[in-house]
C-alpha cells in the first residue's frame, strides 16, 4: 500500500490510446488552446480599455474571463504533450497541483456565475439605485468571495485527496487528475474523499445555483412589471448570454461531479471533461461578445480606431 507522497509518478491514459486520432487531437485542442486565450485576454482587455464597458456587469465578465484563461491553462497543454510524448507520466507533485488549482477554479467560476446572476438583478429590479448600490467598492466585494472560498475548499479538497493510499496502481483513465479516477483507482482512504467531494460538490453547486435561480426569478418579476415592450426586450437581451453561460457550465459539472466514481460514470466524466475544460472557456467569449450588443459596439470602435492609426 503507498501513500500519495510514496508514489513518484502517474501514468495518464490520455483521451486516446490511437497514434492516428492522437495528432489529430493535439492539431485540434491546440486550435481551440490558442483562439480561449486570445478570446478571453482580448475580452478582459477590451473591457479595460472601452469606457462604455465600465459597469459592474462587465467588471465581473473581464474575471471570468480571467478565471477561463487559467481553467484551460491549468489542463490543455498537459494534455497537448501527452497526446504527442511516448511516455504519459505525471508526477505526483503536479498532480496534487493540477487538483487543487482545478478544484478552485470551478467553485471560483461557478460563484462568479452567482454573482452575474444577482448583478443583473440589480441592474434590471433596481435600475434607479444600480450605480450606487453596486459600487466599485460592492463589486470588490462580491468578487472577492469566490476567489477567497474557492481555494479555502480546493484546500480542504486536496488534503483528503492527499488522504489517498494506492496499491501499486498508478494508472490514471484520464486526461489530467481529477478527483473520480483518482478515487476509483485506490484502494484505501476513499471513503472519506469519496463522499466529501460529493458532498462539497452538492452544496455548493446548489448554493451557487440557488442564487441564480432565486435572482432570475425576481428578475422575471421585474420583467413582466414593466409596461415597455422595448423595456422587456432589452432585459432580457442582457441575460441571454449569462443564461447559456451557466446552463451549460452547469449541465457538464453535474454530470461528471455529483455521481459515484464507477467504471462507468469515469470513462463517460472524461468526455463530458473535454467539453468544460476546453470548450466552454473557448465559448464563453464568444456567447457575451456574439450576443451583446455593447460589445460588438465596442470591439467595432476598437478595430476602426486601429485601423485608422495605420
Amino acid at each position: 500500500m503507498l501513500h500519495f507522497t510514496d508514489v513518484t509518478e502517474f501514468i495518464l491514459f490520455g483521451l486516446t490510446s490511437h497514434r492516428e486520432l492522437q495528432v489529430i487531437f493535439f492539431v485540434i485542442f491546440l486550435i481551440v488552446y490558442l483562439i480561449t486565450i486570445v478570446g478571453n485576454v482580448g475580452m478582459i482587455i477590451l473591457i479595460k480599455v472601452c469606457p462604455q464597458l465600465s459597469s459592474p456587469m462587465y467588471f465581473f465578465l473581464s474575471h471570468l474571463s480571467f478565471v477561463d484563461v487559467w481553467f484551460s491553462t491549468n489542463v490543455t497543454p498537459k494534455m497537448l504533450e501527452n497526446l504527442i510524448s511516448e511516455t504519459k507520466t505525471t508526477s505526483y507533485a503536479r498532480c496534487l497541483v493540477q487538483c487543487f488549482f482545478f478544484i478552485a477554479l470551478v467553485h471560483v467560476e461557478i460563484f462568479i456565475l452567482a454573482v452575474m446572476a444577482f448583478d443583473r438583478y440589480m441592474a434590471i429590479g433596481n435600475p434607479l439605485l444600480y450605480g450606487s448600490k453596486m459600487s466599485r467598492i460592492v463589486c470588490i466585494r462580491l468578487i472577492s468571495f469566490p476567489y477567497i472560498y474557492g481555494f479555502l475548499i480546493s484546500s480542504a479538497a486536496t488534503l483528503w485527496t492527499y488522504g489517498l493510499y494506492f496499491c501499486g496502481n498508478i494508472e490514471i483513465n484520464h486526461f489530467y487528475c481529477a478527483d473520480p479516477p483518482l478515487i476509483k483507482m485506490a484502494c484505501a482512504g476513499t471513503y472519506v474523499k469519496e463522499y466529501t467531494m460529493i458532498i462539497l460538490a452538492s452544496i455548493n453547486f446548489t448554493y451557487s445555483l440557488s442564487v441564480i435561480i432565486i435572482s432570475y426569478l425576481f428578475i422575471l418579476i421585474a420583467i413582466f412589471q414593466m409596461h415597455s415592450a422595448e423595456g422587456r426586450k432589452k432585459a432580457f437581451s442582457t441575460c441571454r448570454s449569462h443564461l447559456t453561460a451557466v446552463v451549460i457550465f452547469y449541465g457538464t459539472l453535474i454530470f461528471m461531479y455529483l455521481r459515484r466514481p464507477t467504471e462507468e460514470s469515469v470513462e463517460h466524466g472524461k468526455k463530458v471533461a473535454v467539453f468544460y475544460t476546453t470548450v466552454i472557456p473557448m465559448l464563453n467569449p464568444m456567447i457575451y461578445s456574439l450576443r451583446n450588443k455593447d460589445v460588438k459596439e465596442a470591439m467595432t470602435k476598437v478595430i476602426s480606431r486601429t485601423c485608422l492609426a495605420k
